[in-house]
Formats: C-alpha cells, sequence, structure tokens
C-alpha cells in the first residue's frame, strides 16, 4: 500500500499499482493453470494503459461494452477485441471499419437482424467480423432463447463476411449474489443452460470455436466448469467494495486485492456530526453500496452523498442520526449541546479522507483518468481514454 502519496486536487481516483500487478498476475495464473484464456472486460477501466498491462500479463484479448471503448482500444494498439453487447445498426460500419486497422474484431448477436447488418457492414468494408452468438443465461438483458441460437450460427457461417466465432454466455445477474454457495446455485443453472446449447451446436454440425463469459464473482466456478474457453472478467483488476461484501466463489477468501481509492478533501469542518468532502454524486457512482471509508478517518466512519459535489463524513458516534428522524434538526442539537465534546479524531479542514468506491465501472467512468502510484510515492497519469461513444 502507498502510503506518502497525496494528490495535489482531489477528488482523484488512485489506483495502488502494486495491488494492481497482484491482482493482473493472480488472474491470468488462474486461467492459465485451468487452460482457459483470459478476455479481460475492458468495460471496467476503460484504459488502453491497463489494457496493456493485462495483455502483458498474458491476457488473449480484450472485451469491450461498446463500439467507442472497442475504438479506443483498436486505437492504443490491443489487436484482438470482442464487443459483448449486441450493437444497433448504426454501429455496424464502425465495428467493420476496425477490420481495417489489422486486428480481429468480435461482435455478438441475438437475432438475425443484427447479423445482417453485420454482415453487410463487413462486405462493404472489405472484411470479416467474428460473430458470436449471444445467449441469454437467465439474466433476460440481452441474449438469444436457447432453442433459437442453432438457427442463429447457421445464419451467421452462412453469411458472407462473418465468421461463427462461437458463443457468450455472461450471467451478470448473478456476479454479486452475496453467498457463495447461493451464487453457486444460481451458477449451475447458468452452466447447464450454456452445455446444452453447446451440445446442440455440436450435433448440428457447427461446434463453437469459442465458448465466452463468466465474470470476477463467478470465476472459480467458471474456470472449474469445463464448459468455457474465455473468461470475460474485468473488476478483479481494482476490486470494490460491492465485492467486498461478497464472498469469494470457493469460499476461500478473495484472492484479488483492493487497489482503487478515491482521494477525497474536507472542505468544510463546522459539525460535531461530520465533515463535507468534496466527493459527491460526480465522483462516485450512486450504483451499488456507498463509498467505504479506508482511511484518513475515525475507524467506523461512514460516507454519504450530500449532492453531485459533496459527500459527508459521519463521525461514528453521529451515525444514529442517519437512523430516522430529522437529521438537520438531529445535527443542529448536537452542535449546540455543550456537553458534547468536538471529536477529537475526527478530520480537520484541508485533511484528506480515502474512500474506497463501491462500484468500479461506472465509478471509473466518472473520471478523466488513474493516477497509478508505486509504493515508494512515484506516480502516473493513465487517461480513462475509452469512454468516449464518438467517432475518432
Amino acid at each position: 500500500m502507498f502510503t506518502t502519496f497525496t494528490p495535489a486536487q482531489t477528488p482523484a481516483l488512485v489506483i495502488d499499482l502494486a495491488a494492481l500487478e497482484a491482482n493482473l498476475k493472480t488472474m491470468q495464473a488462474l486461467c492459465d493453470a485451468a487452460g482457459v484464456r483470459l478476455r479481460a472486460h475492458g468495460k471496467t477501466h476503460k484504459c488502453t494503459a491497463l489494457a496493456w498491462r493485462q495483455m502483458e500479463h498474458g491476457a488473449a484479448g480484450l472485451c469491450a461494452q461498446t463500439i467507442g471503448e472497442a475504438e479506443a482500444f483498436i486505437a492504443g494498439g490491443i489487436k484482438d477485441v470482442l464487443i459483448t453487447a449486441p450493437a444497433p445498426a448504426w454501429a455496424a460500419p464502425r465495428i467493420a471499419a476496425l477490420t481495417g486497422r489489422g486486428a480481429t474484431i468480435g461482435a455478438v448477436a441475438d437475432h438475425a437482424d443484427q447479423i445482417a447488418w453485420l454482415g453487410k457492414a463487413a462486405r462493404e468494408a472489405d472484411g470479416v467480423i467474428d460473430l458470436v452468438v449471444d445467449v441469454d443465461p437467465g439474466t433476460h438483458r440481452t441474449g438469444a432463447h436457447p432453442d433459437q441460437v442453432v438457427a442463429l450460427a447457421k445464419l451467421a457461417a452462412s453469411t458472407e463476411g462473418l465468421r461463427f466465432a462461437g458463443i457468450q454466455a455472461y450471467a451478470g445477474h448473478i456476479q454479486h449474489i452475496g453467498a457463495a454457495a447461493d451464487r453457486q446455485a444460481a451458477y449451475d443453472a447458468v452452466i447447464e443452460r450454456t452445455r446444452k446449447v453447446r451440445d446442440a451446436l455440436i450435433a448440428a454440425g457447427l461446434p463453437p470455436p469459442v465458448i465466452t463469459g463468466g465474470g470476477t464473482g463467478t470465476h472459480a466456478f467458471d474456470l472449474k466448469s469445463g464448459v468455457f474457453t474465455e473468461l470475460q472478467a474485468g473488476s478483479y483488476a481494482v476490486m470494490d467494495a460491492e465485492y467486498e461484501v461478497c464472498e469469494a466463489p470457493g469460499g476461500d477468501g478473495w484472492t484479488f486485492k483492493q487497489a482503487m481509492f478515491l482521494a477525497s478533501t474536507v472542505v468544510s469542518a463546522n459539525h460535531k456530526s461530520h465533515v463535507t468532502v468534496d466527493a459527491g454524486f460526480k465522483a462516485l457512482s450512486s450504483d451499488g453500496p456507498p463509498a467505504r471509508v479506508a482511511w484518513g478517518a475515525a475507524a467506523g466512519a461512514l460516507w454519504r452523498p450530500m449532492g453531485d459535489e459533496h459527500g459527508m463524513v459521519l463521525h461514528p458516534s453521529a451515525i444514529p442520526l442517519l437512523r430516522g428522524g430529522d437529521f438537520v434538526t438531529a445535527v443542529e442539537t448536537l452542535d449546540a449541546d455543550e456537553a458534547q465534546p468536538w471529536p477529537a479524531d475526527a478530520p480537520r479542514l484541508g485533511d484528506t479522507v480515502w474512500l474506497q468506491p463501491g462500484h468500479c465501472d461506472p465509478t471509473i467512468n466518472l473520471h478523466d483518468a488513474l493516477i497509478v502510484v508505486a509504493e515508494d510515492g512515484s506516480w502516473e497519469r493513465w487517461a480513462v481514454d475509452a469512454r468516449r461513444v464518438t467517432p475518432a
């Protein structure tokens, strides 16, 4: 853990380089031992510099959630990218254009119309797109019904400009089930559905070259399943509070370290109950659990949003103020109580309070750069360059 770094400006999203490197090395080793390719998901970090670290550790390629992410990664030199969400028709020409940049580009589809417009775009670009049929594993967000997959695979295989590359089954709905045993039970249904689709394709003479999916919350199950040939995990690189409160798959504790923190500054300290920091909704995603106070405040302190630009760091002695009643009145009453001292261990004006984001992906999306800090306090700025969605 870096201990000598203080950012010049806040809020700043800071990566502990040692923890990051340990996470990348650990996941790659797990995949290698299982004989499963790691196709790290770039939607987590949206950062080409971090993507290169994953590739250097041995990742076979990268996932992107959007065409903008894919364009940024390929512009940054990544040569194998799969777009894991079905793309609208307007994106098909942009996907096809990537085939001319010396990269392997894959796209998923869950409908015949998507296959048609991707094929047309690929032919017009004189390129070939790897077409992966997206299977609904029970999330009911995207993906074809299992009974439709063989027909879609046949269509992809017969469409000029496309190469049938396999199937995708990403069970996002079970990644954060708290108890590992409950997550395993839900996962078993997912893997059985995926296995049946695979077997149906084999019977139809279309064995899927790749079966891609899985994630950080199910990685141990994915690697033992004997079904997946690629793992699409992303959050493992930096982790977050949402995963911290879940049991690790396998029950042995998380092998990945918390590597991402948000540095905030106390900008107001006029109340006995709390201080106000410069980290609100624009610095920390409200999706998932609230950010956790990591250090820089009393043990047990809580962060809670107070608007776009501000958050409170509530002293442990004042936490009951949040539970029911009129918070404003309670704070004013506490401030007026001469018998109640100011907490000696509360942060002071100008102090830095370090927070652990609740959900890494959307929090990173709020920032222009990651400040990557080594153990000796030296640092680099890595641009979050894959957030854009407009053409380059």
